[in-house]
């Protein structure tokens, strides 16, 4: 395998290098989170600025916040392109605009470099255990490079047209997940509410059709209150906004991912931001004056 530029150790980014690592790619990793480096060297790693990760790796994978975060560590003066050659691959695995990874597809092919948007899905679950969903746009030669590395951080990846159609697979996904744990939510609270106990409600419904992966990850965590972060409510913030201003480019009206926009609007006012994404549920209690909670979830 080639020498890979991993860049962006965050909740997901820390277990996908950790599997690269432990799959046997020489990896040099950078973040501004120098403990995290420090644990990445410790297990394998190298580190060097971007200057020297664009110059010393072949395959340069990045996973950052937002798209805005993701121009800066390419295109800055001292960023990743100020070191790269041509010949050499650039793979965002942040979650962004379709927008977004076409401007740095073009930036890149204007010297020669190719580019892969290849969101994620899994969360940080997914992430540890390499069976994430990666949604891919590019150039077919340039997700047939990257095949090799998708097999050691996913389970399944498909490219799905050009530049830019990962991006818009991952905005679609994020509309459904977030929807679906508001459902779950708002579910849960009317459950509680009407006397009924919230783990019991969802183990009677699980093996139907309300049953779903997003009800499984999300409804136990939910009913003992646990929401330490996989999937931050200020990172699926974003996307939604994502969404929100794609649709409205191409004139597609979207009134339920606005009301999740509005729920996650009002979470960030009282301070939830990050809180994994089942503290929805945290929004429909207050309307509800009723907390989900059960001894059940608690002790399983």
């Amino acid at each position: 395998m080639e020498k890979v530029g991993f860049i962006g150790l965050g909740i997901m980014g820390r277990p996908m290098a950790l599997n690269l690592i432990k799959a046997g790619c020489a990896i040099m990793v950078s973040d501004i989170n120098r403990t995290v480096v420090d644990e990445l060297v410790g297990a394998g790693a190298k580190t060097g600025s971007y200057r020297e990760i664009g110059e010393n790796c072949d395959v340069i994978i990045t996973i950052l916040p937002n798209g805005t975060i993701v121009q800066s560590v390419l295109f800055d003066k001292d960023g990743v392109t100020s070191g790269l050659s041509a010949g050499k691959l650039v793979c965002d695995m942040s979650s962004v605009t379709a927008v977004e990874s076409q401007t740095c597809y073009r930036k890149l092919k204007e010297i020669g470099v190719g580019f892969v948007d290849a969101p994620v899905s899994g969360g940080e679950p997914g992430a540890i255990a390499g069976t994430l969903a990666i949604m891919c746009g590019g150039d077919e030669k340039d997700f047939e490079r990257m095949q090799p590395y998708f097999d050691i951080l996913g389970s399944s990846a498909m490219l799905i047209g050009p530049s830019g159609s990962g991006s818009v697979a991952k905005l679609a996904n994020q509309v459904i997940v977030n929807l679906n744990i508001a459902a779950v939510s708002e579910a849960l609270v009317f459950a509680t509410k009407a006397g009924a106990d919230p783990m019991k409600v969802y183990q009677a419904i699980r093996g139907g059709l309300a049953g779903s992966a997003v009800l499984d990850a999300k409804a136990p965590m939910i009913c003992a209150r646990n929401f330490v972060p996989g999937g931050k409510i200020s990172i699926n913030h974003k996307d939604i906004k994502n969404v929100l201003a794609t649709a409205h480019e191409i004139d597609v009206p979207m009134p339920f991912t606005a009301q999740l926009f509005e729920v996650q609007q009002a979470l960030k006012v009282s301070g939830h931001m990050d809180d994994d994404h089942g503290g929805y549920v945290q929004y429909f209690e207050q309307l509800a004056g009723v907390e989900v909670r059960s001894d059940l979830a608690e002790t399983k």
